[in-house]
């Protein structure tokens, strides 16, 4: 197993500066939620998070030889509470790490200005994969658009959409709404009845209302685009009006094992699309436990650490590691600043070779961004739940992002005209 020490990246700087130098911290704050309606979510997301740069600081003296300070700041997923903790952290920060939706999509214009890169894994604003436009916003590896479309995909193995109906229960935030433009045009296309059903922040825990519109509809699949609460509320209801598991579909955030094991065998079939998968297999889940659990330095349990949500968290801090640890290497510094990780950023590079001695195969796709391309479209696995855990139940889904390149670039745009004068990145072109 090869890892990047912190006697080998300081001497790999070395080399490149001609003498090693050794910064005292790099600052990557986390608008954390470990309380409020999504806490339970939140919890061993930010758990997996940090349990990971953890690990970094105490195997390898951070990266590049600087420790990492990985504070968080608590929003209860408040969009109000996450502004002002991005107010508070970007002074210092090299990164902001917004956690929803809601306030990616308010803080996106202040970093365009601030010229910090927010670093959104699987969430947040579609047409950020335009990295053009929006130079400073990363939602790798894959973005909501991708799901849809993967989602989508995967319903077809079963033959044509035609004349089927397909409900969309989401919930009623910038979130849940996020997918609505490409479902849409992939509904037009390919001729299915699409039905969205939205769900009240305040209806998260007693949706009678929406399963009694799927019971009278009688939808084909239920896709859901849910969250904390949302998702066990919408579990509990589909086993108790007996809708088909197998027909309930959710996005990457609604296939969390605590909200199946409420149901237990009466949730078999469930299915969500994801681009992490829990690997208790990989070497790095060995040393987590070795080097950060057992060692007490983590807020994690051992049945938390088994699950999809604690290994997407690690998934998480290692790419915003890749992105420094490249960066550094790129800048010959150690310390390096917000201008300096959104290069890494826009140059990572995760391919198979590199998972394996990071000790995460099987964890993430291989991906990779650009200049133009600020998500990387890595795909994912359909997940499916067998009664007491989430399996693999596909090969590697990959999404058709040519079919929807058009209406990534028609939004990104509106967005800049609606946000004038907005900088862009004009030294980047479609295809580099």
């Amino acid at each position: 197993m090869k890892h990047f020490t912190k006697l080998a990246i300081a001497a790999a700087l070395g080399t490149v500066m001609g003498t090693a130098t050794v910064a005292q911290e790099l600052y990557t704050p986390n608008l954390a939620y470990r309380t409020g309606p999504f806490a339970a979510t939140g919890i061993p997301l930010m758990n997996g998070q940090a349990d990971y740069m953890t690990l970094l600081n105490e195997r390898d003296g951070g990266i590049g030889g600087a420790k990492i300070d990985f504070e968080e700041c608590e929003t209860g997923y408040s969009t109000e509470k996450g502004v002002e903790c991005y107010e508070k952290t970007k002074g210092k920060a090299i990164v902001t790490q917004p956690w929803s939706t809601g306030i990616t999509l308010q803080v996106l214009p202040k970093t365009n200005v601030d010229q910090i890169p927010i670093l959104a894994p699987g969430y947040g604003f579609s047409p950020m994969a335009d990295g053009k436009v929006f130079q400073w916003a990363f939602n790798v590896p894959s973005g909501y658009w991708d799901a849809a479309d993967m989602i989508v995909q995967y319903l077809e193995q079963d033959g044509s959409l035609e004349g089927k109906k397909i409900a969309f229960l989401h919930l009623d935030h910038p979130y849940g709404k996020e997918p609505l433009p490409l479902l849409e045009k992939l509904a037009g296309e390919k001729g299915f009845e699409l039905l969205p059903i939205p769900v009240g922040l305040k209806e998260m825990q007693n949706q009678s209302a929406q399963w009694l519109q799927i019971r009278r509809e009688r939808p084909d699949n239920v896709v859901m685009w849910g969250w904390g609460a949302m998702n066990a509320g919408a579990i509990t209801e589909a086993v108790k009006t007996k809708y088909p598991m197998e027909n309930f579909i959710g996005v990457w955030w609604a296939g969390h094992d605590a909200d199946l094991k409420l149901v237990g065998d009466d949730g078999k079939g469930y299915k969500s699309i994801s681009w992490s998968f829990p690997n208790q297999d990989a070497p790095v889940m060995k040393e987590l436990k070795e080097r950060v659990f057992d060692a007490g330095l983590s807020q994690s349990n051992a049945e938390e650490m088994q699950g999809v949500f604690y290994g997407r968290g690690v998934v998480m801090s290692m790419i915003l590691s890749e992105a420094i640890q490249g960066a550094q290497k790129n800048f010959g510094t150690t310390e390096i600043d917000a201008s300096q990780l959104r290069w890494g950023l826009e140059n990572l590079n995760i391919t198979e070779e590199r998972l394996e001695e990071l000790g995460m195969a099987g964890m993430v796709p291989p991906f990779s961004t650009s200049c133009a391309n600020h998500t990387g479209h890595s795909g994912g696995w359909m997940l499916e739940w067998d009664g007491s855990k989430f399996v693999k139940a596909s090969d590697l889904l990959k999404p058709n992002t040519d079919s929807y390149a058009d209406l990534i670039a028609s939004a990104a745009s509106e967005y800049a005209t609606a946000n004038a004068p907005w900088a862009m990145n004009e030294e980047c072109s479609a295809t580099n």
